[in-house]
């Protein structure tokens, strides 16, 4: 009898002549993520994958890892038997004294066209069985078929069959990086993390870009929320990117010379032309954020409408209809909600206006933003951006800085072209 992790998909079976390509791409997530653990084999049979530890007290540390794998609906510990009934009812019957429950079911899908029962038979045949060995020792025990305490699920495949009472929830979506790439503007705090898991949990490759500012005294720098956020995330789509850009000369440039009120409507605008060379860089195909509609004065939708005119990239807003506790409820689950409480100097909400726009229009933002040089405010952000790129190999996250080429000759054209029509890209801090 051997102990074996079932891993059964999510929405791989709906992909009909595209099925193979998403499964190559589980699979490829599964054996990353389980890179140094011990595993004997893993099979594909009757449209679920079953994994064979090599050690078996190494079980939960890969069901840990396998909870982070995208595609995957559920992760069940089995014992695989031959598929006679005696052997059977004694697996079944073992498997639930183990438990002793007060109430019980049992739940069996056949998926071998030659077995002798059908599903209803055998559950009927193995849930007497259970009921008259838990019955010699507790005389109460009831079947329940509708809420039992503990259920027996049984799953009969060619030429064997699956028990197992355990069975842990897995991510659901769609694997890691089949989607597309796309570039998230990370906050730190709780939302822009959370929607960038929602698009990795749809397959999107997630390029982060996060932009600081000078830390006050009583806070420490929102960069190093960033890094953890992203290194927790990581392990989800095994690797990622983080441009770190400082956007206080760019802010205090827009505070100098724009109307009060559209500070922030303004810091987001140049943030996405920011993000979206990036993205260009990255060949990616949208920008991510996590604004959620009319959760604070800038995300209004006559605001979120005048912030997207004209800038020319499509934005992805996963949250736009969640409300705040369904989105702390995300964050716990994943893991960055005790990260994002860590307190951090965020740079929107610096200089913030005694009355900011909630109802603004997209030319009375083009108005404001005639009074600087947005191409060299760009460039300026670009240039002087740190990238660090994260990996989750055997085990644990690995750490490296440096520009990527593609993106260097970005910067390098930006460069080139600002000092071709006499511009110097460089920003001047501006006081305001």
């Amino acid at each position: 009898m051997n102990h074996v992790l079932i891993l059964h998909y999510h929405e791989i079976w709906l992909k009909g002549g595209n099925k193979r390509f998403f499964l190559s791409r589980l699979i490829a997530g599964v054996k990353a993520a389980l890179a140094d653990l011990p595993v004997r084999s893993l099979r594909f049979t009757a449209e679920r994958l079953l994994l064979y530890p090599a050690d078996v007290s190494a079980i939960p540390l890969m069901v840990e890892r396998l909870q982070r794998v995208f595609g995957l609906a559920y992760v069940a510990l089995a014992r695989e038997v031959p598929g006679s009934i005696q052997e059977l009812r004694s697996v079944a019957c073992d498997l639930m004294v183990a438990r002793m429950p007060k109430t019980f079911a049992v739940r069996a899908k056949i998926a071998a066209s030659d077995y002798p029962l059908n599903s209803m038979e055998l559950e009927r045949d193995l849930g007497q069985a259970v009921l008259d060995r838990l019955r010699a020792s507790d005389p109460g025990v009831q079947v329940n078929l509708r809420v039992p305490e503990a259920t027996c699920y049984v799953e009969v495949i060619p030429g064997a069959a699956l028990l197992y009472v355990d069975r842990h929830d897995g991510p659901g979506g769609l694997p890691a990086a089949t989607s597309g790439r796309l570039v998230t503007l990370l906050s730190g705090g709780f939302d822009s993390a959370v929607a960038a898991y929602k698009m990795m949990r749809r397959g999107g490759h997630v390029t982060f870009a996060h932009f600081f500012g000078n830390p006050s005294p009583s806070h420490g720098p929102s960069t190093s929320v960033a890094r953890e956020i992203v290194r927790r995330l990581t392990p989800y789509q095994f690797t990622s990117r983080l441009y770190l850009i400082p956007f206080d000369a760019i802010q205090r440039r827009i505070v100098s010379d724009a109307p009060e009120r559209f500070r922030v409507l303004l810091y987001r605008r140049m943030m996405t032309r920011i993000a979206h060379e990036i993205a260009r860089a990255e060949r990616a195909l949208g920008l991510v954020t996590g604004d959620c509609v009319s959760q604070v004065a800038s995300q209004t939708l006559h605001n979120l409408a005048a912030m997207d005119h004209a800038l020319g990239v499509t934005i992805y807003r996963p949250l736009a209809g969640e409300d705040k506790t369904e989105i702390l409820g995300i964050a716990r689950k994943i893991g960055t909600y005790r990260i994002s409480c860590e307190p951090f100097e965020d740079c929107c909400p610096r200089f913030m206006p005694k009355s900011p726009a909630i109802f603004a229009k997209a030319e009375e933002l083009v108005q404001a933003e005639s009074a600087f040089d947005i191409d060299s405010l760009v460039t300026a952000g670009l240039a002087a951006a740190r990238v660090l790129d994260f990996k989750f190999e055997h085990g644990q996250v690995i750490e490296n800085e440096g520009w990527p080429r593609r993106f260097q000759k970005l910067v390098e054209f930006r460069r080139n072209a600002s000092a071709a029509a006499g511009v110097n890209p460089s920003v001047a801090p501006a006081q305001p």
